[in-house]
C-alpha cells in the first residue's frame, strides 16, 4: 500500500458510491479510477468494493481502508492550508521525457529554461520506455507518431522535426552523390537493423533502397549519426542535429512525408501549474526560434 493516490481514490470512491462521481471529485477519467481500484485490490489481495448497477459498495475491508484514508486525506488538506503558496513558484524538479534522438531540441530549450528559471532542477529521461505521466515519472512528454490515447492526458500538436538525407564530405568525395531518386540504389546506406522500422523515412526508402544496400545498421539515432558522419553510406538525419556539423553534406532536403508529427503531452492533474506551464512557453518558443535561423 505505497500508492496514496489509489488509497484516495478508493476512498472516495467509498464516499460517493459511484466511479463518475469520484472521477469529478479527482478530475480524472472513470476509466483512471477503474484502474486504481482494480490495482489497489489486486496488490491487497482482498475485494474492496462490491459492484452493483447502482454503483459501488464497500465491503468490509473498504470501510477500513475508506476511514483511515479519510484521516490521512484530512491531514494532508491541513498540511496543504500551512505550505499554500509556496508551489506556486517555478522551483523544484522538473522532469521531462523524450525520444533520444530529439535530446539536441531538448536540451537546448532545458539549458535555456534554466537560465529563465535557476531554482529549477531539470531531469531529462530518455528511452524507449513510454514513462506513465499519471504515476508521476515525468511532468512533460515530448512523444512522436500517432497521437497519444491515455485518457487522463492533456495532447496538444508540437510540430514535425524535419528530416533530410545527408552524407559525409569525403563519402561525397570518394563516391558522388545521387542525382535523383533512381540513383539511391546504387549508393551505401546506414539505417535501422529492423527492416520493417515504421520510421517515416525508412518506409519511403524500403521500395527505393535494397535492404542488402543499408549496409551499417543500428537502432540508436546518435549511433546513426556518427556512422553517416564516419563516411559509411548515406542516412537520413534530423535537420537540426546535422545542420550544425560542418562533416556533413545534404543529399536531399528535408520532406514532410519523411518525419512524424509531434506532441507534448502533460497529465491533466499538472497541467495549469506554474511550472509546467512556464516550460510549454519556453519550449514553443525556443523551437519557434530555431526553426526560423
Amino acid at each position: 500500500m505505497t500508492n496514496w493516490d489509489e488509497i484516495r481514490t478508493a476512498y472516495q470512491v467509498a464516499r460517493l458510491g459511484t466511479v463518475s462521481g469520484a472521477a469529478e471529485v479527482l478530475g480524472v477519467h472513470h476509466a483512471t479510477v477503474i484502474r486504481h481500484i482494480d490495482a489497489l485490490e489486486a496488490r491487497m489481495g482482498v475485494k474492496l468494493f462490491q459492484r452493483h448497477a447502482r454503483g459501488y459498495t464497500p465491503t468490509e475491508a473498504g470501510q477500513d481502508l475508506a476511514r483511515v484514508a479519510q484521516t490521512t486525506d484530512d491531514q494532508f488538506q491541513q498540511l496543504a492550508g500551512r505550505i499554500k503558496g509556496q508551489g506556486e513558484g517555478v522551483s523544484g524538479e522538473l522532469l521531462v521525457t523524450s525520444l533520444i534522438n530529439f535530446s539536441p531540441l531538448m536540451v537546448g530549450a532545458l539549458a535555456t529554461f534554466r537560465m529563465a528559471y535557476p531554482d529549477v532542477i531539470v531531469r531529462f529521461l530518455t528511452g524507449a520506455r513510454l514513462f506513465r505521466l499519471e504515476y508521476g515519472e515525468a511532468h512533460v512528454a515530448l512523444r512522436a507518431g500517432s497521437v497519444p490515447q491515455e485518457p487522463d492526458n492533456v495532447v496538444q500538436p508540437f510540430s514535425r522535426q524535419a528530416v533530410a538525407l545527408y552524407g559525409a564530405k569525403s563519402y561525397v568525395a570518394a563516391r558522388g552523390a545521387p542525382k535523383s531518386e533512381e540513383d539511391l540504389a546504387s549508393f551505401e546506406f546506414v539505417g535501422y537493423d529492423d527492416p520493417e522500422s515504421r520510421a517515416p523515412f525508412n518506409l519511403w526508402m524500403k521500395p527505393r533502397v535494397p535492404f542488402d544496400r543499408v549496409v551499417f545498421r543500428t537502432e540508436d539515432n546518435r549511433v546513426q549519426q556518427e556512422a553517416v558522419r564516419a563516411g559509411v553510406g548515406l542516412g537520413f538525419l534530423s535537420v537540426h542535429e546535422a545542420q550544425g556539423d560542418p562533416d556533413l553534406v545534404q543529399i536531399l532536403p528535408p520532406r514532410e512525408e519523411w518525419s512524424s508529427p509531434l506532441w507534448l503531452v502533460t497529465h491533466v492533474d499538472l497541467h495549469r501549474t506554474p511550472k509546467v506551464q512556464a516550460f510549454l512557453r519556453h519550449l514553443k518558443e525556443y523551437a519557434t526560434d530555431k526553426s526560423a535561423q
